[in-house]
């Protein structure tokens, strides 16, 4: 397939716009679990910390699942991919509605609805960067607000619905509300050209040959039919043969019958399938150690080992907030009558404003957006250690905003990432932070559940939420520091890096 120059414009902002709402409809009731969280707690009777698991899974189970889903996305197309995840983002709402206890939750909501919302994301994202190319940046951002702008709407629908139709029928109205990410997916239309594709190349021509790793001498043909004639004489004689016992007269008829176009063409298609076959495994078997080769290099590299350790401590301290922070406000015996708007909802709100302010910041070439990362989060483990001496509405509420708005900078995330280790290896070094991403998503909520469960309170939960999102800014601050450089520059350089890093072309 065949793509055409990324129009920037066009089509491309109707792209823009069903990508944001398939964002707005999937991500709205992940975000804003919080709020049945609450329901759930009182419903099943479970723990804290087990109740936990239902949004974190909803939350980190499509990072976990990154590779997969982009496999997917590469395979079958973005239309395809967000028509279907449409249908499980909704199946899985619909379902939750009818659950029987937690664990039932753990699948509907945590895995279906998770790995959806995970499929909806890579697909949003690759359609939108096959229409853009210079204004690439402003669209990610307009349809990355898509996420946010749900945790506001959501938060709010979502308590609403509660009350008037009970958690069940929130379930079922969210659910069927998310259909409409179908008819999003289907205006999706591929970026394909119209002109006829040049010669398609055979499938071993198709692999790089920069893959090769053997470089033995090859057989030829002739000396690989030498080589099958015994065989190919063999095979003939066994299929033609009723009795064993009459193998020299059998063996004179069967070789005098034989065609002799028939046994070299026969031969020469044994060979070239050996060949074929050979030559694949090889270059499958070097994609793979190339792939682990050049992770080995990335973590070599002390900044991006740091970075990876902070984004996973971050995603355990920084992400319960947005999951719990109701339940916060009800163990402060703050009265849900005293606040006009829920928590959550200033908690997203705010996210958006981080990311569009963060984003714009990181375009300032005097802003060095490695240390403005750092910032944040050196600021939000100092909110987060706050959280257990805010004891009124007001407190809550200016902690939430806060907490939003350093969320926000998941928008200059991927431009640290590139800082630290350049554009042509920030596909494969993205794809390793999303998965502890994911993962620290995962962990996060159930830990600061349990220590709930364990002391009856909070308190120690946020100070350990603190801890662990300031010592990932620390490590990452002190490995960022310019005296590394310095020290650098005075070693000997090192030698070429001969591995093989793609970028796709924007011609």
């Amino acid at each position: 397939m065949v793509f055409r120059k990324p129009p920037d414009g066009g089509w491309g902002w109707v792209i823009v716009v069903v990508s944001f709402f398939t964002q707005f409809l999937c991500y709205g009731s992940p975000l804003a679990v919080g709020v049945l969280y609450v329901e759930w707690l009182d419903a099943f009777g479970e723990g804290k910390g087990k109740t936990a698991w239902v949004g974190s899974l909803a939350n980190g189970i499509g990072l976990l699942a990154s590779p997969v889903c982009s496999i997917c996305v590469s395979s079958f197309g973005a239309r395809p991919v967000a028509i279907f995840s449409g249908f499980m983002v909704a199946g899985g709402l619909m379902m939750s509605s009818f659950a029987p206890n937690i664990y039932f939750l753990y699948v509907s909501y945590g895995i279906v609805v998770g790995l959806g919302c995970g499929l909806l994301y890579t697909a949003t994202v690759t359609i939108t960067c096959h229409y853009f190319d210079k204004r690439r940046g402003l669209a990610l951002g307009l349809i990355s607000t898509g996420s946010s702008v749900g945790l506001f709407i959501y938060a709010a629908l979502q308590r609403e619905l509660i009350d008037l139709y009970g958690l069940d029928g929130c379930l079922l109205i969210v659910g069927a509300l998310s259909l409409n990410i179908l008819a999003c997916g289907s205006l999706m239309r591929p970026l394909e050209s119209s002109d006829s594709p040049p010669p398609e190349k055979s499938c071993v021509d198709k692999v790089p040959d920069q893959y090769f790793v053997y470089h033995e001498k090859e057989k030829t043909v002739e000396e690989n039919i030498s080589i099958l004639d015994k065989g190919y004489i063999d095979e003939k004689c066994a299929n033609n043969m009723p009795d064993y016992k009459q193998d020299s007269i059998l063996n004179k008829n069967v070789l005098s019958s034989i065609n002799v176009n028939e046994k070299d063409t026969y031969k020469k298609k044994v060979v070239e399938q050996t060949n074929f076959c050979k030559q694949l495994a090889k270059r499958k078997w070097q994609l793979y150690l190339n792939y682990w080769e050049e992770t080995v290099v990335l973590f070599k590299n002390k900044v991006f080992s740091a970075l990876f350790v902070a984004i996973l401590l971050f995603d355990i301290g920084g992400f319960p907030p947005s999951l719990l922070m109701e339940d916060v406000a009800r163990s402060a015996n703050i009265n849900e009558d005293d606040y006009p708007v829920p928590l959550i909802s200033i908690i997203g709100i705010m996210t958006a404003v981080g990311k569009l302010i963060l984003g714009i910041l990181a375009d300032f070439k005097w802003v060095n957006t490695l240390y403005l990362y750092v910032t944040t989060l050196l600021m939000m483990g100092v909110a987060l250690l706050a959280i257990p001496f805010a004891k009124s509405y007001l407190t809550l509420a200016m902690l939430s905003g806060i907490l939003g708005f350093l969320t926000g900078n998941w928008s200059i995330f991927p431009y640290v990432t590139t800082k630290t280790v350049g554009i042509e290896k920030l596909t494969h070094a993205y794809g390793i932070l999303m998965f502890f991403a994911g993962l620290g998503n995962s962990l996060g909520p159930p830990i600061v559940g349990w220590f709930y469960d364990w002391t009856q309170e909070y308190d120690t939960a946020f100070y350990f939420s603190g801890f662990c999102v300031l010592l990932g800014g620390f490590l990452l601050l002190l490995a960022a520091l310019p005296c590394w450089n310095a020290c650098t520059s005075q070693s000997s350089k090192l030698p070429p890096n001969t591995y093989s890093y793609k970028v796709a072309s924007s011609a």
